[in-house]
């Protein structure tokens, strides 16, 4: 994985048009967005699909990564959950949901995914303190941040799906993000 220095270079590079800077930025970030689309869709070649998109709109759109407003890999990871979440919401007639009491929102993807295993137990290490994270969430605050990040419901749907008003659902939503920013950044 390449630290945050060199993906800023190499977002800006890909932003004046040079596709060896894309590739090598394609390289260096493509197993973790994998990895990220994997988990959100649960399917292979849904996250290929997506992962394929993704690497259209950073080509179109590497001019509009502000360095100020975040790090390069949050700025990749965001289009690609806002992908998978739209491809979701797309194919929400095919997506299986868990089984009551299956809680798939914790599932990592597979090693056939293309991340080193050094990288790979970085991640597990990292998804590992997530999951002590939301464990520390009240229960309505934990399950609407996983199907809305997980699943991709909308508010609207959460809302339908916990039985609870809009503005709650927000609210969960909103401090249980916060809380997590809060306990991942200890």
């Amino acid at each position: 994985m390449a630290d945050p220095e060199q993906l800023a270079r190499l977002l800006s590079a890909t932003a004046g048009g040079d596709q060896r800077a894309f590739r090598h930025l394609y390289d260096a970030s493509g197993p973790h967005l994998f990895g990220l689309l994997l988990r959100i869709l649960k399917r292979r070649d849904w996250a290929e699909e997506a992962l394929q998109d993704c690497f259209l709109k950073i080509w179109q759109k590497a001019d509009t990564y502000a360095p100020d407003k975040g790090a390069p890999l949050t700025w990749l990871m965001t289009i690609a959950r806002y992908r998978a979440l739209d491809l979701l919401r797309a194919k929400r007639p095919e997506v299986e949901l868990p089984e009551d009491g299956e809680d798939a929102s914790m599932q990592f993807a597979d090693d056939s995914s293309g991340i080193d295993p050094q990288a790979g137990a970085v991640e597990q290490e990292g998804m590992g303190r997530l999951a002590e994270c939301m464990r520390g969430l009240q229960d309505e605050q934990r399950r609407s941040v996983l199907l809305a990040y997980y699943e991709g419901y909308t508010h609207q749907e959460l809302a339908r799906a916990l039985n609870a008003p809009l503005g709650t659902v927000k609210s969960w939503v909103r401090r249980g993000l916060q809380r997590l920013r809060e306990c991942l950044g200890e």
